[in-house]
């Protein structure tokens, strides 16, 4: 059996950190999302992948060349049409029954372990969620699929589509008679099969997860440090305490007087402390630092980060290559965001900053603010608005 991984799209509501990778790459417990889907493949026996790629392809393929354990066919989708335009890409790859994954999802193993060895022609995931009307909602008779609703205007049903399915290679025949009438997603040609009187299966996925907001990477990655197993390298100093599960990567120095409480994750390559405070769900990615007296609660800090001291960050995200200087204060609280022209209430929410930004000392960011790449703050700024990127804050 092959799988299909559609991996095309670039997440626009995640900018600005899907504004130089695609939302598949963004990393949760210090892997990239997509890694965690192949990872699940693999796991059940499938050794045969395709990905469909598109928006800032190159970003995947450098990432996985040297991917050991699968062979990864890569199919390109120029326009981002919809699943089924994405899926229909990798036609000619496919001669028997396969199964279709989203690559912006987690998937644990033994949901895929499930949907594989399902005897039926058709089946379908899904995953009960309180807010369906923002996915597929799915509709049941009998363990059956009778109906799958995109995005309802009302609140209905518990179930969603997850938009993983194993299908038979006839599959494409429907697909393309779709697209030929301008219809391009795959939630419409479930619907089509099942209006024809065939039967799907549903079955009801262990973990799914997905990302649609730049806080998502914040509610992941706590959900996924916690099943990363402790694993201590590095060089850690004398006087350095380590409490729950902690996974330290090779060549990182934790200087005496660090507090840590798991779970963590801390890369490769990295300098933390002296006297610095990691608490439950961070993550720091590789060649950061954190400098003396800080303080790091809950958050994703991503590759080539300097974080100067005194600096309390909680309940945020911190782009690659940002250097912050000392006395950051990112402070977590209640917050409405707009994204895309969706009002979102959030608590307990700090700042999220892209890539590549430059933070004088003494900076304050409230509650939910959005900071984009590549943007200079000048030393002393209270951040109270959303900064777009490539602005200078003076």
């Amino acid at each position: 059996m092959k799988a299909v991984i559609l991996a095309a799209g670039e997440g626009k509501r995640l900018r600005p950190f899907t504004e130089t990778i695609p939302k598949v790459m963004l990393p949760v417990a210090n892997k990239p999302v997509l890694e965690y889907v192949i990872d699940a493949v693999k796991n059940n026996g499938i050794n045969d992948i395709i990905i469909v790629v598109g928006y800032k392809k190159e970003v995947i393929m450098e990432h996985f060349k040297n991917y050991k354990g699968v062979k990864i066919t890569y199919v390109v989708q120029d326009k981002q049409l919809g699943t089924g335009h994405a899926l229909l890409h990798a036609k000619s790859h496919i001669k028997e029954t396969f199964i279709v994954l989203s690559g912006d999802n987690i998937i644990d193993n033994k949901s895929i372990s499930k949907l594989i060895n399902e005897d039926s022609k058709y089946s379908i995931l899904i995953k009960e969620h309180p807010n369906p009307s923002k996915y597929g909602a799915v509709f049941i008779e009998k363990e059956k699929l009778r109906e799958i609703v995109e995005k309802p205007k009302e609140e209905v049903g518990k179930f969603i589509s997850t938009g993983i399915y194993k299908l038979p290679k006839t599959i494409f025949g429907i697909i393309g008679e779709l697209a030929s009438q301008g219809i391009y997603d795959l939630s419409s040609t479930i619907q089509s099969i099942v209006d024809k009187g065939e039967k799907i299966n549903t079955i009801i996925a262990d973990l799914w997860r997905d990302i649609v907001y730049p806080w998502d990477l914040i509610h992941l990655n706590e959900t996924m440090i916690q099943r990363t197993p402790s694993s201590l390298g590095g060089t850690i100093e004398k006087g350095v305490t380590i409490k729950n599960d902690v996974s330290i990567g090779r060549d990182t120095t934790i200087y005496s007087g660090c507090y840590i409480v798991g779970p963590v994750i801390i890369g490769e390559g990295c300098e933390i402390g002296p006297n610095v405070c990691i608490f439950p769900s961070t993550t720091i990615g590789n060649n950061s630092v954190v400098q003396p007296f800080s303080q790091v609660g809950n958050t994703v800090i991503m590759n080539d980060v300097h974080i100067g001291s005194g600096s309390v960050i909680k309940n945020s995200v911190i782009g690659r290559g940002c250097i912050i200087e000392n006395n950051f204060s990112s402070i977590d609280g209640s917050s409405t965001i707009e994204i895309e022209g969706e009002f979102k209430k959030l608590e307990k929410i700090g700042a999220m900053i892209g890539e590549d930004c430059n933070i004088e000392s003494n900076v304050i960011v409230k509650p939910g603010k959005i900071i984009g790449r590549r943007c200079n703050i000048t030393s002393l700024k209270i951040i109270g608005d959303n900064i777009p990127s490539n602005t200078k804050v003076m």
